[in-house]
């Protein structure tokens, strides 16, 4: 399980250095792809074969299914983190996120968030009123 909030920074060359914490998980080989809120995830490999045999089942003719499959998986990009824990994000993932130099990586369960730090900053503010108001029955049975 992922948690925390972490402040990397993105070198020139587009790499980031997963935070000390992550890099176990995910040295065996991880997906970076586009997450919603113009974030990105990342996710370990058994993880994401489990995502993509659920995406999997839902049936072709389903419109939803099919435009969130291509986003998915198209700007999805594997790789195995190098001997220091850095993994390289493509341009066009790091235009889609906005990444720019300052980074917050965080720990969102089952996988990694990319954000950059200002867009990170400005989700918080938003979110956090809602956050606090959430009521039973809004969240899944059980929490």
């Amino acid at each position: 399980m992922f948690l925390g909030t972490h402040t990397p920074r993105l070198d020139d060359k587009g790499r980031l250095i997963l935070p000390a914490k992550f890099r176990d998980e995910l040295a065996g080989g991880l997906v970076i792809t586009k997450g919603q809120e113009r974030c990105l995830y990342v996710f370990p490999m058994p993880e994401f074969q489990r995502i993509a045999d659920e995406l999997h089942k839902a049936p072709m003719t389903n419109k939803a299914a099919r435009a969130y499959n291509r986003v998915f998986f198209a700007s999805a990009h594997d790789e195995i983190p190098d001997k220091q824990g850095r993994v390289t994000i493509p341009a066009h993932l790091r235009e889609y996120a906005g990444l720019d130099r300052e980074l917050v990586v965080i720990g969102a369960s089952s996988r990694v968030e990319i954000w950059d730090a200002e867009a990170w900053q400005t989700y918080l503010s938003d979110s956090e009123e809602a956050f606090a108001d959430i009521e039973e029955g809004e969240l899944p049975a059980g929490l």
